[in-house]
């Protein structure tokens, strides 16, 4: 362990902190103070920021009140401290015993909810821009080393991030690179007092578990482990930003807002790397309102395995938290599950000139002319008819079951259910298409598909409709 002056320790963490441009002029920081080694030492080399700076430093304790006299006596601690080092002070009790009991929540995570709520306010009540704390080397390699037993990507593999954003706050891990011993030492040759937490040798819990049992037995093979673990977390963290660039970069190019969800092309994601495919459907099950249930590995790999093999052609698989994933042939759709089927019906007279249909958004368009007027050639959005041959009114719906056509060119007719499949329509969007109907139900047309063989414009033709049909950009 290298021994270093204060005078080396505060202008090295000063020199970062300006580097990282979390120390400036006129600049407040909060900084989360528990009254441990760690914390306290922390405080202090702001202490020695803030002599040659006009940097502010709020302080802010969170007395969770799980270890009755000692968690007071730290609160006491802190509050002297603040108080001889003239700096302000935050704190409050959490009454975390009391909560858990009422709510039946997890220790840790509710402790962690709770601090970090209070932490919040205090940030935002002295227009704060950073919040730091003391998390250290010896948590990195902790951290690392708990995810790696429990199982993790690359991303948990990164552990402990120097810093991140949260609700327009940056929280700021300064003490990360440095190890617990340096920092003990710091306190010891400073004259920094501290608070020793008699929970952390409670091998109740996992943490202390791996820093008092497993970290020393892994050590015996590798005495170096802790710079070890703390060097993989740096080159994952490195890794993983530039893989979250990437799998931004295409989610921005490949997937579409769909409702309430997204959809993509299954053969432009059939062409990606599978590490770019499992991050980006990671990132649209991110969008849901339950993330954390839903990044599951299992769920991930099972939306993978339908995107990836060929047949069904059509499936729907059920992630979870109201979520599905539809595929119909080269599309899929990942979001909320819709509701029910949509309904349309739209009447059409002799004087209708044009139809907007609210529930998808499509125009259509009727004309009337006269003589006998063909139309465009192979344009499958627009379709002419006799007009004296058609039962009037119109109307323009969508399917009913039992829906049959007697298709231009073909003998017999044919349901329009084996129509859209044939044109390789998917399910979910087989309701939103429009067909045009006479008064006796007979299908006379189905916009970008085909029409029928019905009132045809030929030589006799005094007067022909022309419709077209403009579907929605998206």
């Amino acid at each position: 362990m290298k021994v270093r002056p204060q005078e080396e320790w505060v202008g090295e963490f000063g020199h970062r902190a300006r580097a990282d441009g979390w120390w400036r002029d006129g600049a407040t920081v909060v900084a989360a103070v528990s009254g441990g080694p760690d914390s306290m030492a922390l405080l202090h080399l702001l202490k020695g920021l803030a002599d040659g700076e006009p940097g502010r430093i709020v302080v802010a304790h969170a007395n969770h009140q799980f270890r009755g006299a000692e968690s007071d006596a730290e609160a006491e601690l802190v509050r002297r401290t603040t108080t001889e080092w003239g700096m302000p002070l935050e704190t409050v009790c959490l009454g975390m015993p009391e909560f858990l009991a009422e709510t039946g929540m997890n220790a840790q995570s509710a402790a962690r909810e709770k601090r970090y709520g209070f932490l919040m306010d205090v940030s935002k009540k002295y227009g704060a821009g950073c919040l730091l704390t003391a998390h250290h080397a010896d948590d990195q390699a902790e951290t690392v080393l708990m995810r790696v037993i429990r199982g993790t990507g690359i991303g948990g593999l990164a552990g402990i991030r120097y810093r991140r954003g949260e609700q327009q706050l940056e929280l700021i891990r300064p003490l990360l690179r440095i190890t617990k011993c340096e920092l003990l030492d710091y306190c010891k040759r400073n004259g920094v007092p501290y608070a020793v937490d008699s929970s952390n040798v409670d091998r109740h819990y996992f943490r202390n578990a791996v820093r008092l049992d497993l970290m020393p037995l892994l050590e015996q093979y590798n005495p170096r482990l802790k710079e070890s673990l703390t060097r993989l977390a740096d080159m994952a963290a490195a890794d993983d930003d530039y893989m979250e660039e990437q799998t931004l970069r295409v989610f921005r190019e490949a997937v579409f807002p769909s409702g309430e969800g997204f959809r993509l092309e299954r053969r432009r994601f059939r062409g990606l790397h599978v590490a770019l495919q499992r991050r980006l459907i990671k990132l649209i099950l991110n969008c849901s309102s339950n993330p954390r249930q839903m990044l599951d590995f299992r769920q991930v790999e099972e939306v993978l395995a339908a995107l990836e093999q060929e047949r069904p052609t059509t499936l729907l698989l059920d992630i979870g938290d109201g979520w599905v994933m539809r595929r119909e042939y080269e599309e899929a759709y990942i979001g909320p599950a819709e509701s029910a089927p949509m309904r349309f019906a739209y009447i059409v007279t002799e004087a209708t000139d044009k139809i907007a249909i609210e529930e998808t958004g499509a125009l259509v368009k009727l004309e009337r002319m006269d003589g006998a007027i063909r139309g465009v050639r192979d344009n499958r959005d627009e379709a002419c008819f006799d007009a004296d041959s058609l039962e009037y009114p119109l109307r323009i719906r969508n399917r009913l079951p039992g829906d049959r056509m007697r298709p231009y060119g073909l003998n017999g007719t044919k349901k329009v259910q084996d129509m859209f499949v044939d044109a390789k329509v998917p399910p979910t969007l087989r309701d939103k298409l429009a067909l045009l109907v006479d008064a006796e139900g007979r299908v006379l047309w189905i916009p970008g598909i085909r029409r029928s063989g019905h009132a045809l414009v030929g030589g006799a033709t005094r007067r022909t409709l022309r419709v077209s049909y403009s579907a929605p950009e998206n």
